[in-house]
């Protein structure tokens, strides 16, 4: 059997593999590396690709070979690699090719695919994208000469970007979503009425409880979208944005424990001696509430890679829990934080907003109102930093917390 070997191997070359890879050569100058990506491109900053379809970077220009900390040192990638099967009595994975790699401990990063509602008909036609890798924009930006409007299904934040990578190429979009707001994930409804405004003054069309169910096309491509309120919205251009499912097919059959995800340990640790797992396909926990998640956010997931990368080199670390809502990005100029429990309608906790022309800030504190669980800052997100870390160390905030009402925290309150 032809077989190559490493020591470590690391299946995945996206956010989480990569960050593993650089922590281990750090602690292991000599031991060998090999990182097997299934993509055809080599490992690059997945939140970059709306930009590629904006015309504003190139593929070279989001590699992350050279990029900060990624300095590929000693570290061997295999684009094109996709595992079909693994042996952990073995030590060994088979690859979709025929051939097969060995180990001595190996790190599952594969992350997550687009999820496609199957009640949707019509979404093999031309033109239909859930816009996830460099060769989905690719297609994208090839279409757009031929695209005068495009629908986005759903109203996340990859979708959002999306929408305004088509509208700076002048391209009509209409977002299209069954919530009753945008980034219902992330925040409530009402909280999101800055973030709307913005949208609206940029010139981006929103239809808000409706869904699509399907898609029209002929030899060209797509034609339309056909919506549960019984019309129709002609388009060239359809992008799904309804979320993903975890790449854990390939694990059949091998013992390693999955539930949703891969289930991972404290220490990023899978069910299998010499077995790990980062990213997008892991299940850890919530550091708040302390149960099991799963969260396709590219920071959780150089994060807690980096993490499994020290415990593979035999630095003992922790992973101390991944926040079920933490994202700091802006939207159509508008800057946000979205983390911890946000959601609070229905729930026994104590609220604080404060709403002004041009910001919005949601604080929310548990039943007690001693200990600060989640927070929601528009337009000024000032003291993010400082707020995420009162959440994640489970502080007890009863010394300073006015200060975090009224939004003038600083570090001279965490000393006693």
């Amino acid at each position: 059997m032809n077989q190559q070997q490493s020591q470590y191997l690391i299946v995945g070359g996206s956010a989480a593999g990569m960050a593993a890879a650089h922590a281990i050569r750090e602690q292991d100058p000599r031991g060998t590396i090999t990182v097997l990506s299934g993509e055809p491109d080599a490992p690059y900053f997945r939140p970059l690709i709306p930009f590629l379809v904006a015309g504003k970077k190139t593929p070279a220009e989001m590699a992350m070979t050279g990029c900060g900390p990624y300095t590929g040192a000693n570290i061997v990638v295999q684009t094109g690699a996709r595992v079909a099967s693994v042996d952990p009595l073995a030590h060994c994975v088979s690859l979709e090719d025929g051939t097969h790699h060995g180990y001595e401990k190996v790190l599952f990063t594969t992350g997550s695919r687009p999820y496609v509602p199957p009640d949707i008909e019509g979404t093999d036609a031309e033109g239909v994208f859930a816009l996830r890798t460099l060769a989905d924009a690719r297609r994208m930006a090839a279409r757009l000469h031929q695209t005068e409007h495009a629908v986005m299904l759903g109203g996340g934040l990859l979708n959002l970007k999306a929408a305004f990578a088509l509208l700076e190429q002048g391209v009509k979009v209409t977002l299209v979503i069954y919530s009753p707001e945008v980034l219902s994930q992330l925040m409530e409804p009402g909280d999101a009425t800055l973030i709307r405004k913005a949208l609206d003054k940029a010139g981006l069309a929103i239809m808000t409880g409706v869904a699509a169910t399907g898609i029209m096309a002929d030899a060209s491509g797509v034609t339309g979208a056909a919506l549960d309120n019984g019309s129709t919205l002609a388009c060239q251009m359809v992008c799904i944005g309804k979320g993903v499912r975890p790449n854990v097919e390939f694990l059949t059959g091998s013992g390693v424990a999955v539930d949703g995800g891969i289930v991972a340990d404290r220490y990023t640790g899978a069910s299998l001696p010499d077995t790990y797992t980062a990213g997008d396909v892991a299940v850890t926990h919530e550091p708040i509430s302390g149960t099991p998640i799963m969260t396709a956010l590219w920071t959780n997931a150089v994060e807690m890679g980096r993490c499994a990368g020290l415990n593979m080199a035999g630095v003992k670390t922790v992973y101390t829990g991944t926040f079920g809502i933490l994202n700091a990005t802006q939207v159509a100029d508008e800057p946000f934080v979205a983390m911890g429990v946000v959601h609070t309608t229905g729930k026994d906790c104590e609220v604080h907003q404060k709403t002004t022309a041009s910001t919005f800030r949601k604080l929310v504190f548990d039943a007690t109102g001693t200990r600060l669980i989640g927070a929601v800052l528009i337009g000024d997100i000032t003291n993010a930093g400082l707020y995420r870390y009162v959440i994640r160390e489970k502080m007890d905030v009863a010394r300073f917390k006015r200060p975090i009402i009224d939004h003038t925290l600083h570090y001279g309150h965490f000393m006693r």
